[in-house]
């Protein structure tokens, strides 16, 4: 009876092992199978985690999610913004136009960003801040 238990502990543990190590392959199994593209930072984010707690369920989940192509963003699809194409949301008082720059995100990334939702937290920043990323203001 021990020995059983001790075998089913065992498969359920190497399934839980190979199930969690591959981020990518688990939240985004459509992507399987790509060869190349940009890499999807939420997913190397979620694999690096791994390797904080365990340095080779980490690597493992990098490499199954390289393998795998899973890692990968598809084709046509960004995960970030140039600040270039941002400043188009930017009129000419300073004021960011919500409408716009909600348009701007959804046609480079895909995404529809819920920014005239009343619950959302609008914060202002000053010039420190903006210097701490390299930036300078241009309103």
């Amino acid at each position: 009876m021990r020995m059983t238990s001790r075998l089913i502990g065992g498969l359920v543990a190497a399934t839980l092992l190979t199930q969690l190590t591959a981020c990518g392959t688990l939240f985004f199994p459509d992507r399987r199978g790509q060869i190349e593209g940009k890499i999807d930072p939420v997913v190397a984010a979620l694999d690096a985690i791994g390797i904080l707690f365990y340095v080779i369920p980490g690597l493992i989940a990098f490499g199954v999610d390289f393998a795998t192509g899973a890692i990968y963003l598809p084709e046509g699809q960004n995960a970030q913004v140039s600040p270039e194409k941002l400043k188009e949301a930017i009129g000419a008082d300073g004021q960011v136009d919500k409408a716009h720059l909600k348009a701007i995100i959804e046609r480079e990334t895909g995404h529809s960003l819920p920014l005239d939702d009343p619950r959302l937290l609008q914060r202002s920043g000053n010039l420190q801040q903006l210097a701490a990323y390299g930036l300078h203001p241009a309103a």
